[in-house]
């Protein structure tokens, strides 16, 4: 690990400001990706400007008119246990709670995660199910932008430069429940191959409404839109899961490294997106259970 110097910005003007004056430097929010790449010397910046002492990008707020407000600096473990996540987006805390492992949630934030970019995890998929948004502010204003328009390739961000990612909103929903699915190559990873998340507003076994999103098998979370269109206003059997998985996967292009090839996580896709749907309209499937249980307090207030 080179030297660098350290800088801890009391605001987000302030950050901003030498963000843009120190253009080979690397913002910290947890650090838990940063400290990683610093040790393997992947960046070597000049300095270092951590986020942590900048109040405004704490806290979890929610109000009927704007919904859930989450800020950047928010770990994993807070949102998971968070009473307003839970109540209001439980799909989004159950997801917090299974994050990569108990080191990373304690230490790692919401805002970090989505900034750093990496197509290997969880929330940027499950906040695009969500029809989330990302608030972008800098010294010179702010910008709002969904989590596709976000997440632009591979490690790739729409974060211009001295900006810096202060929020995620999340609107009230129509939905009634959903799902944060991911496959795992062995039980001892923490990195998912394949991950799945999908919102419902259902009405007995009729789909009325939904939006399904893969990621981790794709260089950015993709949301299926035909597969979307396919499953609304039907009765769901396992037919239709299978049609519905089948058509999904072919909106998506799957990337291929050293975890596994494209065709295989075309499959595992295939599978997850289908055993899920499943189970979401199976009344004594495990995950329905999980969730429905979850939702009620969510959407009966």
């Amino acid at each position: 690990m080179k030297d660098f110097d350290y800088l801890e910005p009391a605001s987000i003007a302030e950050a901003s400001e030498m963000m843009l004056a120190h253009p080979d430097g690397s913002v910290m929010a947890g650090g838990t990706a940063l400290m990683l790449a610093l040790r393997q010397r992947m960046v070597t910046p000049s300095h270092i400007i951590s986020l942590r002492r900048i109040r405004d990008l704490r806290g979890i707020t929610y109000t009927p008119a704007e919904g859930l407000r989450i800020g950047a600096l928010a770990l994993h473990a807070e949102v998971a246990r968070s009473p307003l996540v839970r109540q209001h987006a439980p799909m989004l805390a159950d997801m917090a709670s299974r994050l990569a492992n108990p080191q990373v949630r304690n230490q790692g934030t919401i805002g970090g995660n989505l900034c750093y970019g990496d197509p290997a995890t969880d929330p940027p998929s499950c906040l695009l199910a969500l029809n989330a948004d990302v608030v972008l502010r800098s010294a010179h204003g702010t910008r709002i932008l969904k989590v596709d328009q976000f997440a632009t390739d591979y490690f790739v961000t729409a974060l211009e430069p001295g900006e810096i990612v202060s929020e995620i909103r999340i609107a009230p929903s129509t939905f009634d429940t959903g799902y944060h699915a991911r496959f795992l190559r062995t039980a001892a990873e923490h990195r998912p191959l394949v991950n799945f998340a999908i919102s419902l507003r259902k009405q007995g076994d009729v789909c009325a409404d939904v939006r399904m999103v893969i990621g981790a098998s794709t260089r950015v979370p993709t949301r299926l839109r035909k597969a979307e269109d396919l499953m609304k206003g039907k009765t769901v059997t396992a037919r239709l899961a299978a049609e519905v998985a089948e058509l999904g996967v072919s909106e998506i292009e799957p990337i291929s490294d050293i975890r596994g090839d494209g065709s295989f996580r075309r499959e595992m896709a295939r599978t997850v997106c289908r055993r899920t749907i499943e189970d979401l309209f199976n009344p004594a499937g495990s995950v329905a259970t999980i969730c429905l249980a979850s939702a009620t307090s969510a959407f009966s207030s």
